[in-house]
Parts: C-alpha cells; structure tokens; sequence
C-alpha cells in the first residue's frame, strides 16, 4: 500500500484534500470513487445535469467536466515527474477551463462516460509506477510535488466537489 504522503511533498494548499480522505489503498479509493459517482450520475436525470444551485455557480456537468480536465492535468503532472521531466509545469485556471468547455452542450450520460474513462487512464497509470517514482519530484504551479502526492490530490479533490454535489445539488 501506498503510504500517504507528507506535508513537505505538496503546496500546503492541497493538505485540504488530502487530509480528507479516508485511510486506505489510494488506488482501491480512485476505483470506489469511479464506480460512486457514475452510478450517482447515472441515477440522474438529463435535465439534471444543467442544474446550478444559485446564480453564477457551475452546474452539475460543469462540474463532472471540472473533475474531467483536473484529472487530466494532475496525471499529466505524475506521468511527467515519475518519468523525470524537470520541464516545470504551469498552472490550471479552473474557471478558464469551464467558460472554454463545451461541456453544457453535452449529455449527462456522456460527461459521466468521460469521466469514468479518464479515471481508468489515471488508474492504469498510477498501477505502473513502482518503486521510488512514487517518490520523484517535479514542479507545476511553482510548487513542488512528489509522484505519490498526486493520485491522493485527485482523490480528494473528487471527494470535495461530490461531496457538494450532494449537499447542494441534489
């Protein structure tokens, strides 16, 4: 098992999400966390998924498609520090991401089918880093990171905006 990471290994920013998970094996988390929110989002309707709880706040595709390109952007980093790219990284202007989405034209059904995709790429790619790559190094965002930092930072990150997905949307 993975052993969670230590404060010194990411930008205190991120402490957030990781503190909030659950003991465990990371990977075994990712893949209950796939398997909870794609049978939440398939028991919602289509006219769901447009939904916002107050004026300016992302619907609930936004939202899926939010957790879609972070995922993305995250795994890219781990693939890159665990491959030894020292190429700093930029940062992710989520609101940027959204506005330049198509994602409120989508279905429902296809969001959720994208973000179940990624998350199988992310596990597959986190199932073949071994060893000390989990604890090589890089930077993004001018902040360094270790490869093992990153599944845990999806896996919160997801907890966080599931968990108001819940509270505020449904």
């Amino acid at each position: 098992m993975l052993a969670r990471p230590e404060a010194t290994e990411y930008a205190p920013y991120y402490g957030k999400y990781i503190g909030a998970l659950p003991e465990g094996d990371i990977l075994e988390i990712l893949a209950s966390q796939n398997r909870q929110t794609l049978q939440l989002l398939e028991q919602l309707g289509e006219e769901k998924g447009n939904f916002s709880y107050a004026p300016g706040k992302w619907s609930i595709k936004q939202v899926i498609g939010h957790l879609c390109d972070t995922e993305r952007v995250f795994s890219y980093r781990a693939l890159a520090f665990a491959r030894n790219d020292r190429t700093p990284l930029p940062s992710m202007e989520q609101d940027d991401y959204v506005a330049a989405s198509n994602v409120q034209r989508r279905t429902l059904r296809s969001v959720a089918a994208e973000f179940g995709s990624i998350r199988a790429a992310t596990l597959s790619l986190f199932q073949s880093v071994e060893g000390d790559m989990w604890l090589r190094r890089g930077t993004a965002s001018d902040c360094e990171f270790t490869v093992r930092t990153l599944p845990y930072i999806i896996a919160g990150h997801e907890l966080h905006h599931m968990k108001v997905v819940r509270e505020r949307y449904l």
